[in-house]
């Protein structure tokens, strides 16, 4: 499996803090056992870019136990949780691309891996990913059938491009969804 994280020898102390948050997300415990019999994202090929952190970890096993071909990586390097990360990806099987700290270079790496496994649904907090797609990845965008926005920034970036109309592809913003 292709990943780029900090040292899998962190997996065990990331496992644990997974499974602790997953305590206290009993709603999306609910949605991963029901996507585990259901699989209604089976062979759905999903690139996220989010902050990779425990609670994003119990939302990634839930789209893989659907079926999603799930790929991570992180939104923010300075909130990545390295643990987490090598957990994900030894205990869990869902390829990251998210070291802690990563320079520039290394994020913008992490972007191209997402892309590179050729997503058709993406999620987002920040729009970096939407964003590589519209600029360095443009050819890449007509095989996305939708997008969701997590941040007020995403948003406005993602509205900015509506506008002028250059917005190649479908996103929901997720914070603006009705109940």
């Amino acid at each position: 499996m292709k990943h780029h994280v900090n040292s899998l020898k962190l997996a065990p102390e990331g496992k644990k803090r997974i499974l602790w948050a997953d305590a206290d997300m009993p709603v999306l415990q609910q949605v991963r056992e029901k996507f585990d019999k259901t699989k209604p994202l089976k062979g759905l090929h999903m690139s996220a870019c989010l902050h990779i952190t425990a609670e994003t970890a119990n939302l990634a096993r839930a789209l893989k136990a659907g079926g999603a071909n799930l790929v991570l990586c992180a939104s923010n390097p300075l909130s990545t949780q390295d643990d987490v990360a090598a957990s994900l990806v030894k205990d869990f099987g869902i390829p990251v691309f998210a070291i802690k700290g990563e320079d520039r270079k290394t994020y913008y790496s992490h972007l191209k891996a997402a892309i590179d496994h050729k997503p058709v649904v993406t999620m987002d907090d920040g729009a970096d990913l939407v964003n590589e797609l519209h600029t360095n990845r443009r050819a890449e965008a007509d095989r996305i059938l939708g997008s969701m926005e997590e941040t007020t920034t995403g948003v406005i970036r993602l509205r900015s491009r509506e506008k002028a109309g250059n917005l190649l592809v479908h996103v929901v913003a997720v914070n603006d969804a009705a109940p």
